[in-house]
């Protein structure tokens, strides 16, 4: 099992920056790919951002192209979100998911761990 506590979310401005981080813990040895979700209130789970182990790779939803950036320090196990140029509309809880090998990693199915999330509100 894998446990995943996300932290950085809170409340900022229009315009603003905020940095969320999840730590991993348990066994962190089957982690493979890593990711970041988003739910806004009466929505769906929509992918946000997704790197693979080795952080060679990453990729984005469009929506975040350009202001969002996902990294990771795998000896920390810990993965970054740093989200710039906030909008009122990425308002939502974050959510830090694990995918315990390699694959396509754009939707929840493709997640095997999750976290408690963080919520993140950006006022106008």
């Amino acid at each position: 099992q894998v446990q995943l506590v996300e932290s950085g979310g809170g409340l900022v401005q229009a315009g603003g920056s905020l940095r969320l981080s999840c730590d991993a813990s348990g066994r962190t040895v089957i982690i493979g790919s890593m990711g970041w979700f988003r739910q806004a209130p009466g929505k769906e789970r929509e992918f946000v951002a997704a790197i693979t182990w080795s952080g060679i790779r990453t990729d984005y939803a469009d929506f975040v192209k350009g202001r969002f950036t996902i990294s990771r320090d795998n000896a920390k196990s810990t993965v970054y979100l740093q989200m710039n140029s906030l909008q009122p509309e990425d308002t939502a809880v974050y959510y830090c998911a694990v995918r315990r090998y390699t694959g396509t990693y754009f939707t929840v199915a493709d997640y095997h761990y999750w976290g408690q999330g963080t919520q993140v509100t950006v006022s106008s």
